[in-house]
């Protein structure tokens, strides 16, 4: 082989070795970066989930809130309710009493 050759050989033996470092030190970083990633995509749904936890607590409560506004005004009704059949009674006890001429 000549010399020029020889050279040739030399200059693609230190590139195939350049090649292969660099492979080495790329094939190194996959593992750090393959679990950056996965911590990443793990954030994303805990963030997700948690935000997702937050409303449906928000609707649980609005709901439970609005079962006891109803349930606080069905009270009220029945007391009015009470009431007023209580001061119908009255009233027509005391009409009966005005036509049968007797005074309360």
């Amino acid at each position: 082989m000549n010399e020029k050759t020889i050279q040739q050989v030399l200059e693609i033996e230190q590139q195939a070795d350049a090649i292969h470092t660099e492979a080495l030190h790329e094939a190194d970083k996959l593992p750090v970066q393959a679990e950056q990633e996965a911590q990443a995509l793990i954030e994303k749904a805990r963030a997700e989930a948690e935000e997702e936890a937050r409303k449906m607590v928000a609707k649980a409560q609005a709901e439970e809130e609005r079962q006891r506004i109803l349930a606080d005004a069905e009270k009220t009704i029945q007391r009015t309710e009470a009431v007023a059949k209580n001061n119908l009674n009255k009233a027509v006890a005391y009409v009966l009493n005005k036509v049968a001429g007797k005074e309360s």
